[in-house]
């Protein structure tokens, strides 16, 4: 296991709060908590994580696409 404060051994297992997409992840949370985990309210939040999580995904299959296994 990784201690504290080293790099994960993957990626895709770094910290929520490394991610782009963390003021929606963080919006959400917050929605959820000030509606009493009314998920109904939150709707507009979630969608807007899941299209940062969406396009985050694919900037990263671009990159590892333009990457050649190859020099």
């Amino acid at each position: 296991m990784a201690s504290k404060g080293s790099t994960p051994p993957y990626p895709s297992a770094a910290r929520i709060a490394d991610s782009p997409c963390y003021p929606q992840y963080t919006a959400s949370l917050k929605c959820l908590e000030e509606f009493n985990s009314d998920k109904s309210k939150c709707q507009e939040h979630f969608d807007m994580y899941k299209e940062c999580k969406k396009k985050e995904r694919e900037a990263r299959l671009e990159r590892n696409r333009n990457r050649s296994l190859f020099f």
